[in-house]
């Protein structure tokens, strides 16, 4: 009977489905451990025994793949598997799958609610008022203002759609997308530099380079418009964090609000905790019990019909 090895522990939170679809299956999951990605030892010892993996953000290196001699799929329980060496998996003959568009709604909500929080003070506002204070806080009207999107696939087009209620102008860049297919989708394409220059808020929905060099370094970080913000809810590698921090106290940037990090918790003593205007929560854009159940759901299927010998609906490139 083939076993799965489940390491992210929110697979089915919101929804007894996907475990339905496994055990119907003989699929044999073995249920997820702890609230975080499983340290590297226990990953290799369990994905000994694994005929599949479902996973969270653990790195799924070559040296894992090599652990698992009866591996036959590995699925990611998410969109981006920039975690996972799909590379190495293809080499092996495992097909890496994912769950792309179950989330994107919730991710696109999200961000936007990060930016309207980030832009109105509402934590800080929050905070004081918890405290005993009663501040006024001013911040700007988002109406009239530009919003700069990096990355204009599902998630950067619905959030066109929103900033586009708010009477926003709309920025993209996507060297993957057509300049015809950006404006289709209501927004004016343009060059990332372009963007950073003229973009009042900015939104990252890109995955990171493999080499592991931030795209928002601190020179582009600094060509960003006086007072702007920065919204990432995609992955902390996109950005440099320490630099980040310093823009921020210079007073440079405007505010930052991040849902992901180059380290996750996010460790004592980073910079960004001590930063100002600074609104920070725990890669958490995508947990809607909807997205939890449409992504569980579609990896679990794909799982099976792997190992059944079938073709995955929902390959990863």
């Amino acid at each position: 009977m083939p076993t799965t090895l489940i390491t992210t522990p929110t697979f089915a939170r919101h929804s007894a489905r996907p475990w339905q679809i496994l055990e119907e299956a003989g699929a044999g999951p073995l249920r997820p451990r702890g609230d975080a990605a499983l340290p590297t030892a226990e990953l290799l010892a369990h994905a000994a025994e694994a005929d599949a993996l479902i996973v969270g953000m653990d790195p799924i290196t070559a040296e894992v793949m090599d652990a698992a001699p009866r591996l036959k799929v590995i699925a990611k329980h998410g969109v981006g598997v920039d975690t996972i060496d799909v590379a190495a998996a293809h080499t092996r003959a495992i097909p890496v799958v994912c769950a792309p568009g179950s989330n994107s709604r919730a991710v696109a909500e999200y961000t936007f609610g990060l930016l309207l929080s980030a832009t109105r003070s509402l934590t800080a506002s929050h905070t004081a008022v918890a405290a005993g204070g009663w501040p006024k806080l001013f911040g700007p009207e988002l109406h009239g203002k530009t919003l700069g999107i990096v990355g204009f696939g599902r998630i950067g087009r619905l959030l066109a759609g929103y900033a586009r209620a708010f009477g926003m102008d709309r920025l993209a860049h996507d060297p993957y997308v057509s300049e015809a297919d950006i404006r289709t989708h209501g927004a004016e394409p343009v060059a990332l530099d372009a963007l950073l220059e003229r973009a009042d808020a900015v939104s990252l929905h890109t995955p990171p380079d493999p080499s592991g060099t931030p795209l928002l370094d601190r020179s582009r970080l600094a060509a960003m418009k006086p007072g702007a913000i920065l919204v990432n809810a995609a992955r902390g590698g996109l950005v440099d964090e320490r630099a980040l921090a310093d823009l921020l106290g210079s007073g440079h940037l405007g505010a930052a609000a991040l849902d992901a990090f180059g380290t996750e918790p996010l460790p004592a003593g980073h910079p960004l905790r001590e930063a100002p205007r600074t609104l920070l929560t725990s890669h958490m854009a995508a947990c809607t019990p909807e997205a939890n159940q449409a992504m569980g759901a579609m990896v679990a299927e794909d799982v099976v019909r792997v190992l059944a010998g079938e073709e995955p609906h929902h390959p990863a490139r």
